[in-house]
């Protein structure tokens, strides 16, 4: 014949506490030790452990893809082509070809040209990225820009 048992928290109905004391011992996450999954981190030896049984191994650490905008990117303007075109020039980045002056951007650590500034000389400016106000701008001077 089998007995059955009445269930703890049945017996403590009307209890009040159910047999923890004063009010504020037994609620709350924190009592839990946090809602979900919370303090499976790197020191949280315990719950470790049984988020590696549940999980696998894969639980901690890094994974997944690294999207193409997080590239950094330095950029320069018109306006410091402008002001730094002799610096430019003294390190042979920029080269004068009669009336047109060649700048390769690959040689220093700017990768985008912006448009602020107005050029007042024809550039041939080769660089990975640019956008296109600035392209506009030193085309209707006569220059180009080419994609590096």
């Amino acid at each position: 014949m089998t007995v059955y048992k009445r269930r703890k928290n049945i017996r403590q109905r009307g209890s009040h506490t159910h047999g923890w004391g004063a009010k504020k011992k037994h609620r709350g996450a924190g009592n839990r030790g946090g809602r979900g999954l919370a303090g499976t981190g790197k020191r949280a030896d315990h719950k470790r452990q049984w988020a590696f049984k549940i999980f696998g191994a894969d639980y901690f650490g890094k994974r997944g893809f690294i999207s193409k905008s997080r590239k950094k990117t330095n950029a320069t303007t018109i306006d410091y082509i402008e002001k730094k075109l002799q610096k430019l020039l003294d390190k042979k980045i920029a080269i004068q070809e009669k009336d047109v002056i060649t700048i390769d951007f690959k040689k220093t650590k700017f990768n985008k040209l912006l448009s602020t500034g107005n050029p007042t000389h024809k550039y041939k400016i080769i660089i990975p990225y640019f956008s296109s106000k600035a392209k506009e701008k030193i085309e209707q001077v006569g220059g180009s820009v080419v994609n590096a």
